[in-house]
């Protein structure tokens, strides 16, 4: 197939990227934010191989994967397809601690750490080649019992332990809020995630350098989400469409 025609197929695909890219700009100019302070999280669970790299060659670097078995697949043919241009690969799955490996030898960033075991699993593993991973640490910022995320009061233990692993970073806090239906209640939790990433920094100083990442707010709930500060929005369907049957 010609490069011409390869365009024309994937102008959809673009169309929405691009889309959402000044949705993102859009909304930090109307907070009075940077918009380069707003990164965009492709979530590209199910999508196939030549959706990343149409994406990965309009300039999208930062993709995010929750199927840990498909993640791999794709990582590892990208990254020898495209070495010098390979994404930033995000996981941001729920994490089982016999499952790590992979994980730390595969990701740049994990934005879903939520118990010490993982922690310690990740750091033991991660490849003495690779730099220390980049961590969130994932809160249950609305108490839910079907969101994976330890309690905030938790937070400071999980720190200190990440604190005594090298091969880790701490870098932020991460969540997925109740959904709600009205900007004001999506706008709390996203609130009370900030203020536990201030009250984070002021406690610890600089024992957290860079710890100022925020990964919250998707399709739904972009706008409170960069309002209140996130760093990472993590969008998927709004840039692939309709997500195909998923995969475990």
């Amino acid at each position: 197939m010609t490069q011409h025609l390869d365009q024309q197929n994937d102008s959809p695909l673009l169309s929405r990227l691009t889309l959402v890219t000044q949705s993102i700009t859009t909304l930090a100019e109307q907070y009075q934010r940077d918009p380069s302070s707003v990164a965009l999280l492709a979530v590209s669970k199910t999508r196939d191989i030549q959706e990343i790299m149409t994406l990965l060659a309009a300039g999208q670097r930062d993709f995010g994967e929750n199927y840990l078995q498909e993640a791999v697949a794709k990582i590892e043919t990208i990254n020898q397809e495209r070495p010098n241009e390979a994404p930033v690969w995000h996981y941001i799955g729920a994490i089982q601690s016999n499952k790590t490996r992979p994980i730390a030898e595969h990701f740049d960033w994990v934005h879903t750490l939520a118990s010490p075991k993982v922690a310690t699993r990740l750091a033991q593993q991660r490849p003495d080649n690779l730099g220390p991973l980049n961590v969130l640490i994932q809160i249950n910022i609305d108490d839910e019992d079907s969101k994976s995320g330890i309690m905030p009061e938790a937070l400071n233990g999980l720190v200190e332990v990440i604190l005594a692993l090298p091969r880790l970073k701490p870098r932020g806090l991460m969540a997925i809020p109740r959904a709600e239906n009205n900007v004001i209640a999506q706008a709390l939790p996203f609130q009370r995630l900030r203020e536990l990433l201030l009250t984070t920094q002021q406690k610890y100083g600089d024992q957290l350098v860079d710890f100022d990442q925020l990964s919250m707010g998707m399709s739904s709930d972009m706008a409170p989400a960069i309002k209140e500060g996130a760093t990472w929005v993590r969008i998927g369907t709004a840039i692939f469409g309709p997500r195909s049957i998923s995969k475990s």
